[in-house]
């Protein structure tokens, strides 16, 4: 299961990438995405098939009837100057959530990955440098990977999230993880489209090693995708998968990136969208579900894998 390298289109487009105007891109995406959608709504946003409950399942913590984990993928220093208000409003409303921080595309403080965890909030390794050319063949793979495991020791996290969510799982054993969020249960409009089919996490286990790590699926439509390809105006879709994934008992993964949230209330640009959706989402959950979801960080719930989850039972 999505152990395929990077297609020949992805690598190509990613190669010419940053000579592309950042909106000629959107365009493009834009206008793949509005062919595709016609022909995706047997999968999209919700893959019946991903709802079926894993063997061996003993449910989450405390009773609670599903989990809700929030994640957010820092893509660049707008991004990255949008965290403590970010981390302001995850506070306020009374959740966790984890950072997850490219380290060689902006500059990085190690205040502010302190911050990030003396407030409570989990930190992850998003990439290397965020540039496409992750996956581009094994030789490039395994020298990058030497250099993110690098960061995840001096960072102390076992957490990871490729950008662009292009994955590899098995070429990802090389990478000293706990846990990984860069596949998704389904979303067609991914650059790698092949979803995992699952709304729970699951062991990813090297059969030559033994080592495991644990995928954890994002099950809620990104953002970015969400506002700023599609163009959606409020947050029914996300609202429509939440309560799927709660009749499933199943893991609702909500990525979002502050990079492309609108914080001001100003922006009349179609590359932003209000932050206040974002205040929405969590209202809804703390108002409809508030007495039995359980809001984890990634490594938490890799904790709690460890001692309730046979990592034998790999889903993979």
């Amino acid at each position: 299961m999505l152990h395929s390298p990077l297609s020949l289109r992805n690598r190509l487009f990613y190669s010419i990438k940053p000579v592309i105007p950042r909106r000629l891109q959107i365009l493009i995406r834009r206008s793949i995405a509005r062919k595709l959608l016609p022909e995706v709504g047997s999968i999209w946003p919700i893959d019946t098939y991903a709802g079926g409950t894993p063997s061996g399942w003993v449910g989450w913590p405390n009773g609670n009837k599903f989990a809700f984990l929030l994640a957010h993928d820092v893509d660049t220093a707008r991004g990255l100057e949008n965290c403590r208000k970010l981390m302001d409003i995850d506070e306020k409303m009374g959740f966790r959530s984890t950072f997850n921080i490219v380290p060689e595309r902006y500059v990085i403080s190690a205040e502010m990955l302190q911050e990030i965890r003396n407030r409570g909030f989990g930190l992850g390794v998003h990439g290397l440098k965020h540039d496409g050319k992750l996956f581009s063949s094994r030789r490039v793979f395994l020298k990058r990977a030497a250099r993110i495991n690098r960061y995840l020791k001096e960072w102390k996290t076992g957490g990871f999230s490729s950008p662009s969510m292009h994955h590899n799982l098995s070429w990802m054993h090389a990478l000293d993880l706990e846990c990984d969020t860069s596949t998704f249960d389904t979303d067609p409009f991914e650059p790698q489209s092949d979803g995992v089919r699952t709304i729970f996490p699951f062991w990813v286990t090297d059969p030559l090693s033994g080592r495991s790590y644990l995928e954890l699926p994002y099950t809620i439509p990104q953002d970015f995708t969400l506002f700023c390809i599609l163009k959606e105006k409020d947050i029914t879709i996300w609202k429509r998968k939440i309560d799927w994934i709660v009749k499933k008992g199943g893991m609702a993964l909500l990525n979002t990136h502050p990079d492309y949230m609108d914080f001001s209330g100003k922006s009349d640009s179609d590359l932003y969208y209000p932050h206040s959706r974002y205040i929405e989402l969590l209202e809804y959950m703390k108002s409809t579900y508030s007495a039995c979801y359980w809001n984890a960080c990634s490594e938490e719930v890799v904790r709690y894998f460890k001692t309730t989850i046979s990592q034998e039972r790999n889903l993979s």
